[in-house]
């Protein structure tokens, strides 16, 4: 106890690792409910109407970055007015208002409430951020605070690795019947994980506010010890020792530069943001922003529409238009099916088994159907009673209706039902990657410096990445690994040398402004991602890629710039 009240700072208290903890648990929410369409693209393909599907899931991510283009510059100040602990409550509670916003309009089929929902998700999410790291700078000094940072990012990335794994299988695991349709289900999951976050956050206050009260106190009680000392005296003074002036906390941007141990960044004092400075910005700034743009364009977009580019090029790839069923209007399996309806290779049904279509390929759907009753079967709720399809594709197949999932496409949606979690759980790789690589790779940039060299091969890697994907045939395993190594690479070197670009006092502008231009980029990404697949005729590969390819491509010519730029004004990034 006596430790306790004689602390002069928050870092030299145990209980800060109780903190970390709380802090870690807080970003999980977030983490996990960020990506839930991603998680769920494939299961939200079959429960919302098919016209113009893509561009209403690429809108989910859009309408979370459009506000965010304008809140980084104003997040550390709220953060500062109503302090780092209330404002976890604050922001936490958005996002949970925002998850629950969204699994509500999931529940009801309204595009338009699940947009609502991820707005009020996106309000808290980014600003949630800002605010975990005020907490950690408030309790974490030095070494230590470079390793606080570090295990957060970690544990936090866990999240949206764990959402790939557990969204998809809840989604799946609905029974029919039920009024929760599966992708609703999964999302309500994340809103009860979202309320453990916000718990945490609530656990957080008071321990942060005992330990004001036990440093306050320890404070006071060592003036007083101190002139009593000094004067001769047998006790402390009736009143403490003179105020300590109020030290402005920090943006969460320049807080993570103080983590990476840049001495020669200025975190302390006033700082009043004013775009009117950006026109003073170096070119090594507006160069690291345009490649926060285009490189991050290839990675968190990607992510978005990993899942459904993952089953088109490994997992349910389309057959090919030889391969047809024996009766082209009849189900192909299920309590529905009349028949053994087999497909093969050109017509032959004389030549016994056929691989076809080939393992990891979607199922053949006939190319029309019925008129078949759902009667037939009375155990099973099926939206309608008698289903006829002069032309039948795969749109039409709803694997919520119980007359596809278990009567007439039993097959095919079981099918479906696997390579979307096949999906989701390796494209969770990058993320892996990012959790384990985060920590260490920023402690040896520190080391090492040649920030603007690894800024230029990052994109490389994505490059190689991306033609892979785009154009090769086998696991995307090792290209989705490369994809994780240039993420943490990049991310490892972009942001710690912002401060290296602009003078000390307008670091905290500076972050501002190139989260703002990231998130413009988020925003506009997805819709033109989006664009592209639907004027590719409704297919990801390879257009989507070539996309992707293209932002790559940019960013190792901005990346040859940076390194032309740096060693023309003294090298600093490389040094």
């Amino acid at each position: 106890f006596f430790f306790l009240t004689m602390a002069r700072s928050k870092s030299e208290l145990g209980v800060r690792w109780l903190v970390l903890l709380l802090v870690c648990t807080c970003m999980i929410g977030n983490y996990y409910c960020f990506d839930n369409p991603a998680a769920l693209h494939n299961s939200l393909a079959q429960l919302m109407p098919p016209l113009n599907f893509e561009t209403n899931y690429a809108l989910l991510y859009t309408v979370y970055s459009i506000p965010n283009i304008v809140l980084p510059f104003f997040g550390g100040y709220i953060v500062d007015y109503f302090g780092a602990p209330s404002c976890l409550i604050m922001f936490s509670v958005l996002i949970l208002c925002g998850q629950a916003l969204f699994a509500f309009g999931a529940e009801v089929e309204s595009w338009a409430v699940m947009m609502i929902g991820r707005v009020v998700f996106g309000l808290g999410g980014e600003n949630l951020t800002v605010a975990q790291s005020a907490v950690l700078a408030d309790w974490f000094v030095g070494k230590e605070l470079a390793f606080a940072f570090g295990i957060s990012l970690s544990i936090s990335r866990l999240g949206s690795v764990v959402n790939n794994y557990v969204s998809p299988a809840v989604a799946s695991d609905v029974p029919g019947g039920y009024d929760l349709n599966g992708p609703a289900a999964a999302l309500w999951v994340g809103a009860a994980v979202c309320v453990g976050s916000l718990a945490a956050a609530a656990m957080l206050t008071p321990v942060d506010r005992s330990a004001e009260a036990r440093i306050k106190g320890g404070g006071e009680e060592a003036e007083g010890l101190k002139a009593a000392l000094l004067e001769g005296g047998e006790g402390p003074p009736d009143t403490p020792g003179p105020a300590k002036g109020k030290v402005r906390s920090v943006s969460a941007e320049r807080l993570s530069t103080s983590a990476l141990g840049l001495k020669d960044v200025d975190v302390e004092g006033e700082e009043e943001i004013r775009l009117t400075d950006a026109k003073n910005f170096s070119a090594t700034f507006w160069l690291l922003s345009l490649s926060c743009l285009v490189v991050y364009g290839c990675v968190l977009p990607f992510n978005s529409f990993a899942s459904g580019i993952l089953s088109e090029r490994n997992y349910f790839v389309e057959p090919s238009s030889s391969c047809v069923l024996e009766y082209s209007n009849d189900c192909t399996g299920g309590s529905l099916a009349t028949v053994p309806n087999p497909s093969r290779d050109d017509g032959d049904f004389t030549s016994g088994s056929s691989n076809c279509p080939p393992p990891d390929y979607a199922p053949v759907l006939p190319s029309s159907l019925g008129p078949i009753t759902c009667d037939a079967d009375p155990s099973l709720s099926c939206d309608h009673s008698t289903y006829h399809f002069d032309s039948f594709t795969a749109e039409d197949v709803d694997c919520t209706d119980d007359f596809y999932k278990t009567g007439c496409f039993q097959n095919y949606c079981t099918a479906y039902e696997d390579a979307t979690k096949t999906s989701d759980s390796v494209m969770s790789i990058p993320y892996f990657i990012s959790a384990g690589l985060s920590p260490p790779l920023g402690y040896a940039v520190d080391k090492v410096g040649r920030r603007a060299l690894i800024a230029c091969v990052a994109p490389i890697m994505l490059i190689w990445v991306h033609l892979q994907l785009g154009f090769g045939s086998g696991s995307p395993v090792l290209p989705l690994v490369g994809q994780g190594v240039a993420y943490s690479l990049f991310a490892a070197v972009l942001w710690p040398s912002v401060p290296f670009s602009v003078e000390s006092r307008h670091v905290g502008t500076a972050y501002g402004l190139i989260t703002a231009i990231q998130n413009a980029g988020l925003a506009l990404f997805p819709v033109v991602i989006s664009g592209v697949q639907q004027a590719a005729g409704g297919k990801y590969l390879p257009w989507c890629e070539v996309f992707f390819v293209g932002c790559a491509a940019a960013g190792v010519l901005v990346g040859v710039a940076l390194n032309v730029n740096d060693a023309r004004t003294g090298g600093k990034l490389n040094s």
